[in-house]
C-alpha cells in the first residue's frame, strides 16, 4: 500500500499530466488550407474590375499535394477608383469558437498583403475585417491573431467571433504595386 505523501505525489503528477494534455489539445493548430485536393474548385478570384477598376491579375495553384501553393500575381492599380485583386474562400463550416487567429506560410516580393475576413453580418459588399503581412522573398510563417484584425468601416460592428467568419481573402491592396504573394498554408490557432 501506498504512503499518504507518496500517494498525494502521484496523483499531482497525474493531474499535472492531464492538465498539460489538455492545454496542449487547446493550442494545436487546425489546418483551415493548405491547397491540397481540389483547391481550385474552392478559391476564386477577383479584381476591381467588379467596380470598375481597372487592376488586373490571376490566382492559381501550383503544385500537388504536400507541395501545392497557392500563388496570386498581378497589377494593383488605384485608377478609376481601383485598388485590388485578390483571391478568396467562402466557406459553411464555422472555424472553432477558440480559435485565437490565423497563422500563415508566406512568400512574395517584399509588398503588405492583406486578409480579408467576412461575416454574415456585414451591411455592405466591401466591409470586412483586416490584417496585414508582409512577404518577404523567403518561406515566413506569418501570425495574425484575431484581435489585430480592424474592422474597414465604422458604420460596421468592430468586433467578430472565429466561428461567424464565412469568408478568406488574400489581397494585394490599397496601391499602385506589381503584387507576387505565394501561401502554402493557412491554419487557426
Amino acid at each position: 500500500m501506498l504512503g499518504q505523501g507518496r500517494y498525494f505525489c502521484l496523483m499531482l503528477k497525474s493531474i499535472l499530466l492531464i492538465a498539460s494534455l489538455t492545454a496542449g489539445q487547446a493550442m494545436a493548430e487546425t489546418v483551415f488550407d493548405d491547397f491540397s485536393g481540389d483547391a481550385n474548385a474552392r478559391w476564386d478570384y477577383v479584381a476591381d474590375g467588379v467596380m470598375g477598376g481597372v487592376s488586373s491579375g490571376r490566382a492559381e495553384i501550383r503544385g500537388t499535394g504536400a507541395g501545392a501553393v497557392l500563388r496570386l500575381t498581378g497589377a494593383v492599380s488605384t485608377d478609376n477608383n481601383g485598388g485590388f485583386i485578390q483571391v478568396r474562400r467562402r466557406f459553411s463550416d464555422p472555424w472553432p469558437s477558440g480559435a485565437q487567429g490565423l497563422d500563415l506560410r508566406v512568400r512574395g516580393n517584399g509588398e503588405t498583403y492583406y486578409v480579408f475576413l467576412k461575416t454574415p453580418n456585414l451591411n455592405r459588399v466591401w466591409y470586412s475585417y483586416r490584417a496585414s503581412f508582409t512577404a518577404p522573398a523567403n518561406w515566413t510563417q506569418v501570425t495574425l491573431p484575431f484581435a489585430e484584425f480592424t474592422a474597414s468601416h465604422d458604420a460596421m460592428p468592430q468586433s467578430f467571433a472565429a466561428s461567424e467568419v464565412t469568408s478568406l481573402a488574400i489581397v494585394a491592396y490599397g496601391g499602385d504595386f506589381d503584387a507576387d504573394v505565394s501561401v502554402d498554408r493557412i491554419s487557426l490557432y
